[in-house]
């Protein structure tokens, strides 16, 4: 099957133009289920724009040296990236200056004229990366992608933007551990929408274990537990899973997560590909594709 069309078409249902890609830890398929989509927007003819929630692309990874896959981009793609990791060749024509820098430089608008290799460094802030997607629009973007960090995509992403969430391998000692935690991050990510008409007890800042434990009482109230976004739930795992089924946890942000996607093989384990394509839709009950064997469940 072609899975960059699939996910595609979950990201721009009902008019959706903005997909962010957040993974539950590191080298679990990010950059190739951006990749996948980017081309399925090329194919489809759509103008689309890239850009980061932090470092992507790069043939090596800046904070262990260790290999990693590369973004490959063909003519006609919009990237907002820094000036500085932009490459001699292929080609990009600059399009214009943007008033934020990044870690490696002023960030600019930049479009692809030569297919090839691009390195993708956004801007550091959640209010810089909105400006940033707004700003691909009026470019003519019909479709924005953005990579995104775990911790900051809630900050950013609402309910008028797609998440795609990419669980691997790598950072899980077993297959049933890197299905614990997907469940549990998807289970975080699609806190549902307050009801403002309800009982309802504000959480300001984060909603710890330890302040879940103090509303425990209100398990049988039917109260709603109400967090600013999803990335104020500061519990994760399974610990998250058992505070989620004594607590009615609610946010004024909610996020609309389409999709999963699914690494098999890690740096050091590997997990048999279709088992874990299927525990894992059967956990998050999302659509969940392999984007290395072409396989959805």
């Amino acid at each position: 099957m072609r899975v960059g069309e699939a996910l595609l078409d979950l990201a721009r249902a009902d008019g959706i133009r903005s997909l962010f890609v957040v993974g539950t830890g590191k080298n679990v398929g990010k950059t190739v289920t951006t990749r996948a989509v980017a081309e399925a927007a090329l194919q489809r003819g759509l103008r689309f724009g890239l850009t980061s929630l932090g470092r992507d692309g790069e043939a090596v990874d800046v904070t262990d040296a260790s290999s990693k896959p590369r973004l490959f981009l063909r003519h006609g793609a919009l990237i907002a990236t820094a000036r500085d990791v932009l490459p001699r060749a292929p080609a990009s024509e600059l399009v214009e200056l943007s008033p934020y820098s990044t870690a490696a430089g002023p960030l600019v608008y930049a479009r692809i004229r030569e297919p090839g290799f691009f390195e993708i460094v956004g801007p550091p802030t959640a209010s810089a990366i909105r400006s940033v997607v707004a700003r691909m629009r009026e470019l003519d973007c019909e479709q924005t992608i953005v990579d995104g960090a775990i911790d900051r995509v809630a900050a950013v992403a609402g309910g008028s933007d797609a998440v795609i969430v990419c669980a691997g391998a790598s950072g899980a000692g077993t297959m049933t551990e890197a299905v614990d935690e997907v469940h549990a991050l998807v289970k975080r990510l699609t806190v549902p929408a307050y009801d403002p008409a309800g009982a309802h007890v504000r959480v300001a800042g984060a909603l710890t274990a330890a302040l879940a434990a103090r509303h425990a009482s209100l398990a049988s109230t039917g109260m709603q537990i109400v967090v600013r976004d999803p990335t104020q739930i500061a519990i994760t795992g399974k610990a998250l899973l058992g505070m989620m089924q004594q607590l009615d946890v609610r946010c004024e942000r909610p996020l609309r997560v389409v999709a999963a996607t699914v690494a098999s093989i890690g740096r050091e384990r590997y997990f048999e590909p279709r088992a874990f394509l299927q525990d894992v839709a059967r956990a998050t009950g999302l659509p969940v594709f392999d984007v290395y064997a072409a396989q959805a469940a």
